[in-house]
């Protein structure tokens, strides 16, 4: 039997394909566009190994999927893709709605059809795992409760908005169809292969080229962070145990202001990698304008997690965060792939 995963080459799934293979045998089809975010790169150390399978496609081609399910004897899909960045919606939405809701739905229905014609038992035992965002939920103000399961969706960009709609496509698909669904609604992800126009990645960059340290408004807005692999090993979990057309909150139990993460990184910069002159990182830091529509605090209740399936984060925001800038620093080969000239004018037209 073989998974299939959508969006493999991006960051939280290129992460999962490696922890999975990295603890399993069970053959893994990775499918990707290959977008600015996608990288290759990511996957480069399974190259010879030959329980994987990449395959350049675009999750809208139902051909492809079915295809691919079939060839393959798909017996779960774990669906990652997605335009994630919440500036670029703003900017273009289009990308989004083409992405998130009209991919979605092609997907799912390439997915319908290879599930009517299992037999039975392989019928009972198939899941589709939809990975989602606590955006989708809206914003808290700073002494509501964290976001559960039941919380209403009241999303505020056209990013959170395209992944609540795709929300409701999967859990339609469950409730009209019978497809056996589950999806995970996570925090703010942050680690290794994080795609630099992002908080964490962009600051790690910038502090080591000496430019600014770009935070939005005042720097209050506050997010749960979660260690991208203690968030494979949740979808491990749903994934293994999971109640068909259940949804699950991901999060690491780590509020924090956008100011004390960047402080937070800073920090271990100049204990890792000091300046020259004996200053901190911290003097690079640089407030912007503020960004349209821009969520003041997220936090996740992962407590039905938790206590239904025995899932735990392993990392604190400050160890998780020590590993994250220490592979910055260790892979600076994959850095200057990265950034490439697209990403660059892109920054300089935001941060200008």
């Amino acid at each position: 039997m073989t998974i299939l995963v959508t969006g493999a080459a991006g960051f939280i799934g290129s992460n999962f394909v490696l922890d999975w293979l990295d603890q399993s045998t069970e053959e893994v089809v990775s499918l990707d566009l290959l977008t600015y975010a996608g990288n290759l790169e990511n996957l480069s150390s399974l190259n010879q190994n030959p329980h994987h399978h990449f395959v350049k496609g675009n999750i809208g081609d139902r051909d492809l999927i079915f295809n691919l399910l079939k060839k393959h004897d798909i017996r779960a899909a774990i669906h990652f893709a997605a335009e994630s960045h919440v500036d670029r919606s703003i900017h273009g939405p289009g990308d989004f709605i083409e992405t998130n809701i009209v991919g979605t739905y092609n997907l799912l229905e390439s997915v319908r059809s290879y599930w009517n014609d299992l037999d039975e038992p392989s019928k009972k035992t198939f899941r589709f795992l939809h990975v989602s965002t606590d955006e989708v939920y809206g914003s808290l103000n700073d002494k509501a409760p964290a976001f559960t399961e039941k919380h209403p969706y009241e999303p505020n960009s056209p990013y959170s908005a395209s992944k609540a709609a795709s929300d409701h496509l999967v859990r339609a698909w469950f409730h009209t169809y019978g497809l056996p669904v589950l999806t995970t609604n996570c925090s703010n992800n942050y680690g290794p292969y994080h795609f630099p126009e992002k908080l964490i990645p962009l600051c790690i960059l910038n502090a080591l080229k000496g430019k600014p340290l770009p935070i939005y408004g005042d720097g209050k807005q506050i997010r749960d962070w979660l260690y991208v692999k203690d968030h494979c090993s949740a979808i491990r979990e749903v994934l293994k145990q999971g109640h068909i057309g259940e949804a699950y909150n991901v999060g690491g139990r780590n509020e924090k202001t956008n100011l004390e993460v960047v402080e937070t990184l800073c920090a271990i910069l100049d204990e890792l990698k000091p300046k020259s002159d004996g200053k901190s990182f911290t003097d690079q830091i640089t407030f912007v304008k503020d960004r349209p529509g821009h969520d003041r605090r997220y936090a996740i209740d992962a407590s039905k997690l938790e206590r239904d399936l025995g899932w735990r984060p392993q990392e604190t925001f400050e160890t998780g965060l020590r590993k994250t800038v220490i592979w910055y620093l260790e892979n600076d080969t994959w850095v200057k792939h990265v950034v490439s000239r697209e990403y660059q004018h892109w920054v300089q037209k935001q941060y200008s």
